[in-house]
């Protein structure tokens, strides 16, 4: 699960969101009930991000939110991802999602401080 692990996170670092949902999916189908709408919350992400490239919106911004509530119980650091900088970096994107130049980066993942 390790390599799928780094290999989700660093397709989502890439915005690869489309491929990064697929792996990430892979380790939420084995993840146990107690991790389970954590993986969600990140693959939400990564969908939404994917939606708001092929134009949809609504799609993104609904997926965002629920998102964010899904990771919204875990601690700062959880699964040895800094969650607490991911939610801050989320903030902005739900009344952003449909703007076409934001003056914000995309989100990314870190790993115990470091991006990977």
């Amino acid at each position: 699960m390790d390599s799928l692990y780094q290999r989700g996170i660093n397709l989502f670092n890439s915005s690869d969101f489309f491929e990064a949902h697929e792996v990430l999916e892979e380790i939420w189908r084995a993840a146990p009930e107690g991790e389970k709408k954590f993986w969600q919350g990140l693959i939400q992400i990564a969908v939404a991000f994917h939606h708001r490239s092929t134009g949809n919106t609504t799609g993104a911004r609904s997926l965002l939110n629920r998102a964010i509530q899904n990771l919204s119980p875990y601690p700062d650091i959880y699964c040895g991802i800094q969650l607490r900088q991911l939610k801050v970096s989320l903030e902005k994107w739900p009344e952003a999602i449909s703007k076409i130049e934001v003056d914000f980066h995309l989100p990314t993942i870190h790993f115990n401080g470091d991006e990977f």
